[in-house]
């Protein structure tokens, strides 16, 4: 029924005595609160302010409404504040997202870490790429999605959204051992032209983005087998199954049977963790990427 700024400019008359000081106190001219308090009157539908001397002072209605007012002004502050506790507090469900290869590397410590220093946290973690993951931290179903973005294929973040860079990373070509590829520092993708290329499953991003860095490089996409899993195949290429490539994130054992090449082009990816922008304040969210960025630090030299 009545507008709080309104309620507010009677606060403040009957705290300072006068519109003048009013008006001081609220940063606005007298005559903005004398135009609140004319509005405040016909809402009211009673005399608010009547003449005393050379200024105002509050009618009986008046005296009563400006307690009203102090009583919801204080009401809307206690809330405001607590708002600001809520985003400061770290508790409650934190649910996060993140490509396999960061589970692996950096989930372990991050969970261990926010148990530790957070135990009020409940968190829930989802291995996904960032084609599922991204639309649910935009929905509000997650919380952070940690992904990758390749440099010759880039993941679009949302406008809604917020970016951390968490590490860059390269991957280079696997292939087998006995192959004449083996022995050589650097190839041109363009030199594969002998064997079947070990992917990701069809439809995902790593998928799409292998297929479209050999189609630019003029390399015929034989794809033998997909795979959701580094380990596995490096174990294909082990086996002389075909060639895949490894981010050195995902690699931290190698089979015997396997030599890695540096590629030219370089084969470069980012790491980010992303969460609604209006999130940004929330301590469980802070709590979490600070945590992602701690994680990341022992990979920082990657590429």
């Amino acid at each position: 029924m009545f507008g709080l700024e309104r309620m507010r400019a009677l606060h403040a008359v009957a705290t300072h005595g006068t519109v003048a000081a009013a008006a001081t106190a609220l940063h606005v001219t007298p005559s903005g609160v004398s135009q609140q308090l004319a509005k405040l009157e016909r809402e009211a539908g009673q005399r608010l302010l009547e003449p005393h001397g050379r200024t105002v002072r509050l009618t009986t209605a008046g005296h009563v409404l400006a307690g009203h007012a102090a009583a919801i002004l204080a009401r809307v502050e206690k809330a405001r504040t607590d708002l600001e506790l809520l985003r400061e507090d770290v508790t409650g469900p934190l649910r996060i997202g993140a490509i396999p290869t960061t589970v692996h590397a950096l989930l372990p410590p991050v969970l261990a870490a926010l148990r530790a220093q957070h135990p009020g946290l409940e968190v829930t973690l989802h291995e996904g790429e960032a084609e599922e993951t991204m639309p649910l931290v935009v929905e509000g179903r997650l919380d952070v999605a940690v992904l990758e973005s390749w440099e010759h294929r880039p993941t679009t973040v949302p406008p809604s959204t917020s970016r951390t860079t968490l590490l860059s990373d390269v991957a280079d070509l696997a292939v087998p051992a006995g192959h004449r590829l083996a022995h050589r520092k650097v190839v041109d993708l363009a030199e594969v032209d002998d064997l079947p290329w070990i992917a990701w499953s069809a439809g995902s991003s790593c998928h799409d983005w292998l297929t479209h860095v050999l189609r630019q490089e003029g390399v015929t996409t034989r794809i033998s087998c997909t795979v959701g899993s580094y380990p596995t195949q490096l174990a294909l290429v082990a086996g002389n199954v075909g060639a895949a490539a490894i981010p050195r994130l995902g690699r931290d054992s190698v089979p015997d049977g396997v030599r890695f090449v540096t590629t030219r082009p370089a084969l470069n990816r980012t790491i980010y963790a992303v969460n609604r922008t209006e999130d940004d304040d929330r301590g469980a969210i802070r709590a979490c990427v600070d945590a992602l960025a701690a994680a990341a630090t022992r990979f920082r030299n990657l590429a």
